[in-house]
């Protein structure tokens, strides 16, 4: 689903492995009070130690869904975490989501619900969603959209977004913006100049325009938000109280839409 979060089964992972290492305590409690020993179960010779252990594997190996199930809880404990923590920071941060002078914003300016979209020019997932953007805009009149130019795949998605910044100081921006979208293969330097010269973007006015210093405070802006909000990869939405991560499909994005307003 868009991209390929390591940390959340990594997290998980940990999460399980200390459910278990509980579990293990918990076991040996329970095999030194059967055995008629201390409630604490102290483990006084390498051998009970071994007899334990052995009962412990045989167990595991005999019923290992108590390691799946473990795992399971603790990546759904690490999600309902994540979840609640980038609502949280959504709320704290929402003037700077949704009202950054700076930000590109598309559809009616004046819409009732705004989505937020994290994306990137070279992100294969961010090409994908793009119809489903494309349709909301074209369906729904009172939806607010702010681009949130975000670029992590390397110089050349660096570069796109000084291109893509400087256009809109020229007003060109949603024509650059849907060519880059439209764009297939390699995204390289030429590629973006020639798709910034299809737009009506001049050469040498372009070259001063991305060297405007107040592009790299807003990519700046850009980074450090979507690191607070826990954004781990593009494209990324926000809509509502809500994050959105990955390239999901239209349906969703409109149930997303009618629950942010529903909640308004």
């Amino acid at each position: 689903m868009g991209f390929v979060d390591n940390r959340n089964l990594r997290e998980a992972s940990q999460e399980a492995g200390k459910w278990l290492t509980l579990w293990f305590s918990a076991c040996l409690v329970v095999a030194g009070v059967a055995s008629g020993g201390p409630a604490k179960a102290q483990i006084s010779t390498p051998v009970e130690q071994q007899r334990i252990e052995q009962i412990i594997h045989d167990y595991l190996l005999a019923h290992p869904e108590v390691i799946v199930e473990s795992l399971r809880a603790a990546d759904a404990k690490q999600k309902q975490k994540q979840e609640d923590a980038s609502r949280a920071a959504i709320v704290a941060r929402r003037k700077e989501l949704l009202e950054d002078p700076s930000a590109p914003v598309g559809g009616n300016p004046k819409g009732d619900v705004t989505l937020v979209e994290f994306f990137d020019y070279r992100c294969p997932y961010c090409k994908q969603v793009e119809p489903a953007i494309e349709a909301l805009l074209k369906d729904d009149a009172n939806l607010r959209i702010v681009y949130k130019e975000w670029p992590i795949l390397g110089p050349p998605s660096v570069f796109a977004t000084h291109v893509a910044l400087a256009a809109l100081k020229r007003g060109k921006y949603a024509r650059f913006h849907a060519a880059m979208m439209a764009a297939k293969g390699e995204i390289t330097e030429d590629v973006i100049l020639r798709v910034a010269a299809g737009a009506g973007l001049d050469g040498a006015q372009l070259k001063a325009d991305m060297a405007a210093p107040e592009i790299d405070q807003l990519i700046k802006r850009n980074y450090d938000l979507a690191d607070a909000l826990g954004i781990r990869g593009t494209p990324a939405f926000v809509i509502g109280d809500n994050l959105v991560p990955g390239a999901v499909d239209l349906q969703t994005l409109k149930q997303k839409i009618a629950a942010a307003r529903a909640a308004r």
